[in-house]
């Protein structure tokens, strides 16, 4: 299973543990990343998605899941944010 957000498609990050003599080895950067449901108020269904703490953040200060979906772009969103995206718009067009 990968480590990217599937909401803002946030992934690992390589830097250096830096010592004291100043050597320098490689490392790495994981996002903390949650196993969550949320709630899409127009569907009335729930999501389980692996998202970082800061999309959650994110999410609940847009007002929640159908406004973030509709306001991200696809490139960013994983396969199944983009399923329950296009269900949302369906919806709005119908």
């Amino acid at each position: 299973m990968s480590r990217i957000c599937e909401l803002t498609g946030k992934g690992r990050q390589v830097g250096h543990n830096v010592s004291h003599a100043n050597n320098k080895t490689k490392r790495v950067f994981l996002p903390n990343l949650q196993n969550v449901t949320l709630l899409s108020e127009s569907l009335d269904r729930s999501f389980k998605f692996r998202v970082s703490t800061q999309a959650l953040r994110s999410v609940e200060h847009v007002g929640g899941l159908d406004a973030w979906l509709l306001k991200t772009a696809d490139g960013k969103l994983s396969t199944g944010a983009l399923k329950v995206k296009r269900e949302l718009l369906k919806k709005q067009a119908a």
